[in-house]
Parts: C-alpha cells; sequence; structure tokens
C-alpha cells in the first residue's frame, strides 16, 4: 500500500484521540496493525490511546517494543514523547531521542529535539554536553550559548559542589570567549558573558566589556543588562562612580527608582563594612548634604507629578539615623510631615512612611501631634485617603500602654462613623470598582480583632463579620475584606462561609499556590468527607491542578526561550518549575487530602500502597515556601502580633516542620499496613522516580529519618497535634515487630502483583522473573516462618490511654470559653487517631494471618483499644450533634444587634457553625461503623 493510503488510514486514528475517543482510536489502531504489524507510529498512536484510557501495562509493552525498535522518524518520536510524559518515564524519553540522534549524527533537527528532551528533565550537564556536540557538528554559534546555558543552570543547581561550580563557570567563559561571533551580537548573549564574569570575578574583562561604546549602548536600552552592570559595579566598590552616573540619568528625567537608590548608596559608600574610621563618617556627613541638596532640587522640579525624589529623600533621611551618622530625628520627622503633606492623598503614602515611624520618644510625639493636627475631611477621594492614611499611621504607632479595650472600642466606632461618611463618595461607582473607603472598614476588622484577641470574647469577631460583610456588599471585589472574613469565618468555624469567600475572589493559576493556605491550611478540621460531602477535597485536587500545568507547560517555554535566545529569562522559568515542583503548599495540601481521603474511602491495601509511595516521594523533596501571607493587610500596632498571627486557627501555621511531623507517622503507619518493600515499590514503579534533595539529611535510611524529631518542627504544632504525634510513635514502636514478621516475602507479593495482573490484562509484570518467583516454596501465600514470633506485649500505657485523655481534653475545652474551632481541632484529631490506628491494625484483620502467627493475644489488646476509641468517639458526636442544635438556634442569633441585615449575617454564621458541626458528628459515626469492630 502507498504511503498516502497508509495516511488515509490513519487520520482516522489522529481525529479520535483529538476528540478524546480514545476505544475508536485504539480499534482504529488494532484494524491498522492487522496489515502493518510493525508499523512503530500506529504502535505509539495506540500506547498514547491505551495511556489515555488508564490500561498502563498494556501501553508499557509496546512503548518497549518502539523503544527497542530504536525510531527515527518525527511523526513516531512526536507522539511517544506524549506518551512517555503521560507515563513519567522522562529517562526513556531522553534515552529515545539519544539513540535516534547516534542512529542520524547529521540531523540538526534530531540533536535539538535531543536537546529539548534533556531540558525537560532537567539535566542541564546532558544539555551541555549535547550543544557542544551540536556546535562541533554544525557550526552553528547559538548551540555555544546552549551549552554556555546549560554549563551555568548545572553550577547553579543546589547538588553542585561548589568547586565544581567554578569549573562550570569557567568552561562557560571559555566557550563564550572562544566563540567567532562576539557577544554583544546578541543583547542575552552579552547578559550571559556579563553573569560569567560577575561570577568569576573578571572584572578587567567586565570593565572592558562594559566601558565600551557598544556595551554602554546594550546597557542604556536593556534593564536586564544594567542592572547586572550595577551588581558589578557595586561588588567592585565603585558606589560613588555608580551615584554619579545615576545623577546624570536622573537629571535627564530618568525615574527609575533604582538610580535613585544608587544615588543614595554613593551617599553611604564610606561607611559600608564593619569598621568605619571617623573620616569615613565625616566623608559621609558631608555626602548626605550634598545628596539632601540634590534630590531637594530634583522633588522641586517634580513636585507632586512623581514621588521617587521625595521619597529617595525620606530614605536617605532614615538611613543617616540608623548608620549613626545623624542622631537628631527631628529632620527626618521634618522629612516625614513634609511627605504627608504632598502625598497623604496617595493610597501608597502608608506604604512608603511605615519604615520610618520607628521613632524615639521625643521624635514619635511630635509625629503622633503632626497626624493629630490633621483635618478631618470627606469632600473629596483625595481628602478621604488622606484620612484613611491618618487613621492607619496612628493605629501602627500605638503603644501597649495606650492600648486597652475602651481605646480599642472607641477606635472602632471612630473607624465606622468615618466609613459612613465617606462612603457617599463611591455611591456612583460601578459594581466591579472598589470602594475609596474600603481600608476604614479593614481598619474596623483590626480593632475588633484586637478585642478578641485581648478578651478571648468571641462577640468581637461576630462584630467584625458584620462590619466586613457589609462593606462587601458595596464593595464586592474587595479581595482584602474576603480573606479577612475567610479567616474570621474559619475561627468561628463557620467553614462553608469562608471556603464561598474565599471562591469568590477567583484565585487563579500561580495564586492557588501562594494563596490556597488561606482556606486549605488544617482543612481537615472541617473536612465532612466521611459523610459524603467532598467539597473540601475536590479543593484540594483544583488548588494542585497549577502543579500539573507546570510540569506540562514551563518546560515547554524553557524551550521556547532557548529556541528565541532569550537567554535571561531562562534561569526565571527554571527556578519558577522548580518553585513550584517543590512547593512547600503543595505537599501540605497533598497530605491534607490525604487526611480527609481516609474517612471517605476504605482503607484497603490499594489506598495504602499509594499514598505510601506518594509521601515517600514527598519526603525526599527540599521544599520552597511560597505562601503569600502579606497578601492580608496588616495595621495593627507594632506592640501585637500581626493581624496574620493573631487570625491563624490555633496560633500557628503549617510550615515545614508541621509537614514533616505528619508525614513521618503517616509514612510509618503506611509502611506497616503495605506488602511493599524497597525491592517490590521498585519492580512495581512505573515512572521516574522524583529528583531527590541534596541535603545531606535525606541520604540518611529512611528509618533513621523517621525517627528523627527536632524541636524546631514540633514548635508548629499544637499541643494536640504533638499529643496526636506522640501516640501514633508509640503505636508504631508496639506493632513494628509483628508488621514485620508476618509481612510476606517480596516473592510471594510479586507472585500475586503479577497474577493480578494478567487476570485484568492478560499480561505479565514487566521485569518480574516468573522462574524464581515459581522457585519459592512459599509463593501461595502467608505461611510460618522459620524464627519464632515476638513475644506479645502489652500496650504502651499512652497508647492504652490516648482516647479518654483526648476526651478530657475535649470536655474541657466545652466547660471553657473556646471557639467552635478549638473543639473541631480536638475531635477531628481524635478521629484521625482512630483511622490511624485502623490503618496499623489492618493487617491483623485476616484470620488466617492471627492464625498462622499465634497472634490472638495481640489482637485481643487491639480490640480493647479500638473499643475505647469507639466509646469516646460516640461520645464526642453526640456532644457535637447538641452544639450543631445550638448553634442554628434562633436563641444564638438573640446575641446579635436585631437588625435585618445583621440578623442575615447571624443565621448565615449559625447555619455554616450547624452544618460543620453536625457533619463532623454524623462522619464519626460512619467512620465508627465502618471500623469500630
Amino acid at each position: 500500500m502507498s504511503e498516502a493510503a497508509l495516511e488515509r488510514q490513519i487520520r482516522p486514528i489522529y481525529d479520535a484521540l483529538d476528540h478524546g475517543s480514545n476505544k475508536s482510536a485504539i480499534n482504529a489502531c488494532n484494524k491498522v496493525l492487522k496489515k502493518y504489524n510493525n508499523n512503530t507510529l500506529v504502535k505509539a498512536l495506540k500506547a498514547l490511546a491505551l495511556t489515555r484510557s488508564q490500561k498502563v501495562e498494556e501501553a508499557l509493552v509496546l512503548c518497549d517494543e518502539i523503544l527497542a525498535a530504536v525510531v527515527t522518524d518525527d511523526s513516531t518520536l512526536s507522539v511517544m514523547t506524549h506518551v512517555l510524559k503521560g507515563l513519567a518515564r522522562n529517562s526513556d524519553m531522553v534515552a529515545m531521542f539519544d539513540n535516534a540522534f547516534k542512529q542520524q549524527p547529521q540531523s540538526e533537527e534530531l540533536g535539538a529535539q535531543t536537546f529539548f528532551a534533556h531540558v525537560r528533565t532537567g539535566n542541564w550537564k546532558s544539555c551541555q554536553q549535547v550543544a557542544t556536540r551540536m556546535h562541533k557538528q554544525f557550526q552553528e554559534d547559538r548551540y555555544v550559548y546552549w551549552a554556555v546555558t546549560g554549563a551555568i543552570l548545572q553550577a547553579n543547581d543546589l547538588g553542585t559542589p561548589p568547586n565544581i561550580r567554578t569549573l562550570l563557570y569557567k568552561l562557560a567563559h571559555r566557550h563564550v570567549t572562544s566563540c567567532p561571533t562576539p557577544s554583544y551580537m546578541a543583547v542575552d548573549r552579552f547578559h550571559l558573558h556579563l553573569i560569567i564574569l560577575q561570577e568569576l570575578q573578571l572584572w578587567d574583562e567586565a570593565n572592558t566589556l562594559l566601558e565600551s561604546d557598544v556595551g554602554k549602548s546594550i546597557c542604556s536600552a536593556s534593564l536586564v543588562c544594567n542592572e547586572t552592570r550595577r551588581e558589578i559595579w557595586r561588588k567592585r566598590g565603585l558606589y560613588k562612580d555608580e551615584g554619579e552616573r545615576a545623577q546624570e540619568k536622573i537629571k535627564n528625567n530618568d525615574r527609575n527608582w533604582l538610580e535613585f537608590v544608587s544615588v543614595i548608596d554613593a551617599a553611604f559608600a564610606s561607611v559600608q563594612g564593619p569598621d568605619v574610621s571617623e573620616e569615613g563618617k565625616s566623608e559621609c556627613f558631608e555626602n548626605i548634604a550634598k545628596t539632601r541638596d540634590f534630590l531637594t532640587k530634583i522633588a522641586e522640579v517634580d513636585g507632586s507629578n512623581n514621588r521617587s525624589a521625595s521619597l529617595a529623600f525620606l530614605e536617605l533621611e532614615k538611613n543617616a539615623v540608623s548608620h549613626g551618622i545623624s542622631s537628631d530625628e527631628n529632620t527626618l520627622v521634618d522629612s516625614m510631615e513634609n511627605y504627608f503633606s504632598q502625598f497623604g492623598n496617595k493610597a501608597c503614602c502608608f506604604e512608603d512612611l511605615q519604615p520610618c515611624v520607628d521613632l524615639g520618644a521625643d521624635a514619635k510625639s511630635r509625629w503622633i501631634s503632626f497626624l493629630a493636627s490633621q483635618e478631618s475631611s470627606f469632600a473629596t477621594t483625595g481628602d478621604l485617603q488622606r484620612v484613611i492614611n491618618v487613621r492607619k499611621l496612628q493605629r501602627i504607632s500605638l503603644t501597649a500602654s495606650e492600648l486597652s479595650t475602651d481605646k480599642e472600642l472607641c477606635l472602632a466606632s471612630t473607624y465606622i462613623k468615618e466609613y459612613m461618611a465617606g462612603l457617599e463618595l463611591g455611591s456612583s461607582l460601578p459594581v466591579t470598582e472598589l470602594q475609596p473607603v474600603d481600608d476604614l472598614a479593614i481598619l474596623v476588622g483590626h480593632a475588633f480583632v484586637s478585642l478578641w484577641t485581648m478578651t478571648k470574647d468571641e462577640s468581637y469577631l461576630y462584630n467584625a463579620a458584620v462590619v466586613l460583610e457589609f462593606a462587601l456588599a458595596k464593595s464586592r471585589m474587595s479581595f482584602q475584606i474576603r480573606l479577612l472574613l475567610v479567616r474570621i469565618y474559619r475561627l468561628l468555624g463557620a467553614s462553608s462561609l469562608a471556603l464561598d469567600h474565599y471562591r469568590a475572589i477567583n484565585i487563579k493559576q500561580v495564586q492557588n499556590d501562594t494563596l490556597s493556605h488561606f482556606i486549605l491550611t488544617r482543612a481537615s478540621t472541617f473536612s465532612l468527607s466521611a459523610t459524603g460531602d467532598l467539597t473540601y477535597p475536590s479543593e484540594c485536587i483544583e488548588s494542585s491542578q497549577i502543579y500539573v500545568s507546570n510540569s506540562q507547560d514551563t518546560p515547554d517555554f524553557i524551550i521556547r526561550a532557548f529556541t528565541s535566545e532569550k537567554y535571561s529569562q531562562i534561569p526565571e522559568f527554571v527556578s519558577f518549575d522548580d518553585r513550584l515542583e517543590n512547593s512547600l503548599q503543595r505537599d501540605v495540601v497533598k497530605l491534607e487530602h490525604v487526611r480527609m481521603r481516609m474517612t471517605h474511602e476504605p482503607i484497603n491495601s490499594d489506598l495504602i500502597d499509594m499514598e505510601l509511595i506518594e509521601l515517600k516521594f514527598v519526603f525526599d523533596r527540599f521544599h520552597h515556601d511560597n505562601r503569600d501571607f502579606g497578601m492580608l493587610p496588616n495595621y495593627q500596632p507594632a506592640c501585637q502580633p500581626s493581624l496574620n498571627d493573631q487570625t491563624l486557627m490555633f496560633g500557628n501555621s503549617t510550615g515545614q516542620g508541621w509537614l514533616w511531623y505528619f508525614i513521618k507517622i503517616y509514612i510509618r503507619a503506611f509502611q506497616h499496613a503495605s506488602d511493599l518493600d524497597d525491592i517490590v515499590e521498585e519492580k512495581l514503579l512505573i515512572g521516574d522516580r522524583p529528583k531527590k534533595s541534596p541535603e545531606p539529611e535525606v541520604q540518611l535510611p529512611l528509618r533513621e529519618r523517621l525517627a528523627i524529631r527536632k524541636p524546631e518542627e514540633a514548635a508548629e504544632l499544637t499541643a494536640d497535634e504533638l499529643q496526636l504525634m506522640e501516640w501514633a510513635t508509640a503505636l508504631s514502636d508496639w506493632l513494628e515487630p509483628y508488621h514485620n514478621y508476618t509481612r510476606p516475602p517480596p516473592a510471594v507479593v510479586l507472585a500475586e502483583a503479577n497474577k493480578q495482573n494478567e487476570l485484568r490484562t492478560g499480561l505479565p509484570l514487566r521485569g518480574v522473573d516468573l522462574k524464581a518467583l515459581n522457585g519459592d516454596a512459599h509463593a501461595n501465600g502467608h505461611a510460618k516462618k522459620d524464627e519464632e514470633a515476638p513475644p506479645v506485649k502489652e500496650p504502651p500505657q499512652l497508647v492504652a490511654q490516648f482516647f479518654e485523655h483526648m476526651h478530657a481534653r475535649f470536655v474541657q475545652l466545652q466547660q471553657t470559653q473556646c471557639l467552635p474551632s478549638d473543639l473541631l481541632h480536638v475531635a477531628t484529631l481524635t478521629q484521625e487517631a482512630f483511622l490511624l490506628f485502623a490503618v496499623e491494625s489492618h493487617r491483623f484483620k485476616t484470620a488466617s494471618v492471627v492464625k498462622i502467627h499465634k497472634l490472638g493475644a495481640l489482637v485481643q489488646f487491639l480490640k480493647d483499644v479500638r473499643s475505647k476509641a469507639y466509646t469516646v468517639l460516640k461520645t464526642m458526636s453526640n456532644d457535637l450533634l447538641k452544639m450543631s442544635e445550638v448553634a442554628g438556634s434562633a436563641e444564638r442569633r438573640k446575641s446579635f444587634l436585631h437588625h435585618d441585615f445583621v440578623l442575615s449575617v447571624a443565621k448565615n454564621v449559625g447555619e455554616s457553625r450547624k452544618k460543620v458541626l453536625e457533619g463532623v458528628s454524623k462522619g464519626m459515626v460512619k467512620i465508627c461503623t465502618n471500623y469500630g469492630q
């Protein structure tokens, strides 16, 4: 058959794949393969359809056949790239392109695809080697810079030793200098050259490049090159030269803030370093005077049109005080007053002045008097903004002696009155616009949160919620108000309202990584998964889609940057990819999802094995904390914790230490319940293992790492979570000998896995030696071990009494003035302990295992602990159910003012609290029913 006829038969396969009809694609592939059974393109298309249909084992067989054939045509390679990416077999994808390039070394396209395959896996050493080979083969200059970029990225990798890092930069330098085309022929090549010279501290060569006419031209037109030039000059100590150059640019109407920073740095150049002489201070004093004159002239020219010079003047005076050059803070206060008078009607005024308000007693008194003297006018939005800035600056300047409940109530009343007075200014704005008075409503929220912090009276949180909900009705797009409401509603136990406000913010893309902590931190406390309500687990999955998109899209962006020679963008893309791939929030959400999944799905070997492998991958990562806490505004006094700290549930966030503690107990529990060991896991693992962190601790054996306990990590846990950790550790220590004794050998596990795979797909497992398995005497199941069973011991006191202790803690909280979230925290941790106990005892539910290994006494001890847990959970469930009835009652709403809007807020809060209390209660009953026997 001709090639055209074959193409006509293949076209329906592509159409079926494009429309997501994988079954039709498989049938079409089978039809073509009957005539052309060795056609690698059709096999690759079938493997793609099988992968998308989750028929992994069948796809793997086809992949092995195609890879063994060493394909070189573009169509098959392109399809196989998608297949291997879907199977997470990146190493096979690299090997496929490497073999293809070796078969056709004259193909430049195959060479480029091989390079890009290494880029996708982040193997920068191989990238550098392939690019060097391509330059020798094809004599194309850009491949030199591909090799240079690969060497730089390899040098910047965390796992690269310092001495190798220097060698790699020297190699990159040799590549650049030996290239026939000078680096200044392209901006990004010039930038790469500067980066190398900066790292190797080749200042003379760097100076020659920068002082050349073409170098000056490039730096004047390229911000990234100019920034690198500025860093080089500073490292050379040329602060004065840089300052003079910056002054010239400012005189020529360049208002880049970095130029003003250079001017200020030049003024303090003589006092840089640890040892500062009197001559240096004297010289600095003179430089400050000259710089002051220069900035004053620029500020007079700019007026209120541009605040750069005035802000630089403020920074100059602040640095003069902090460096000890000036002991008189009155000059600083003068500049603050002038700045406020000129720019007090701008929203940025508060952020500009905030770093300067830490003053001495006399200067602070003068500053407070100045703020108090400002007239409160609501005639224009500029006047309103001036009032808002005054209130913010006054609030952050409050001292501990000035703070009291009466003072905060008075301030809250003032903020509310001014909010209502200024609301008229935004009456004609469309609903998509923010109200100019929003910050006053946020200040009301600050005051009431502060009152709750001082008194622990939750009525102040209700007051804050009412005011913020009213403000939100006027300004629906205010994300700051919504974030504050999310925090308040979580404290009040109104989790559904918190989730509604979070979703209304319409989080997009990478914001799922930076902002999801507002709603998903300890989300299992409010999860109703046990009753079938998968709202929170679904939110976890949705927020995690950014990580899937990142792994698919960011490598493509890096490849585009290489092809278009935008080398300055590549390190940023690589860093972005690394920070998302190893995001702390990603794995915190993953763990929260595991905690919720266990309440909803049956605890069986599939769940245990899958989560064990994934959590071990998480445990090997080096994490980046990308969470953005600054999105929540903070106008609390400096003597108080920030608003973020005040509104955190249970007073702390879930950082690296919290994640490590919980992962350790879950990995250990899943290890005990699973039949997988390292040998079996290696045989059954389909994709590549993620890259391990280069940290020394990660190189230790897993057993040692799981036993490590650090005080700084424990500090991130609540007292109740720490109690759970200690109980789980004691439980694991107690049951570990029995798990190790009864666990079947790897041969038995692999034989069973092979049998199940043959029943499901008709194919044996890849890489499993069936002859060796058939030769095992115990390949049909559990059998007696040669060694004696470990003697059965009573459970440790901590294990036996844990559930009674948690019940006592629950009763204690009921008798105190605590928030619903505190009660739910204890209840859900007790429930989690019960589920962990179910995991740890999962192996001993099988009667044959207990009988063969004579573990009847152990099972009796387990029944006793389970019985105590069952009783405690049922009691807690009944108490939560009673509380839910009270939370949603009309009597409860009487604590609110009798106003229609206020009562509607009260009703919503009550119904939300009732829903979560009732849901958790019913979920506990269901879990008791499932695992209480």
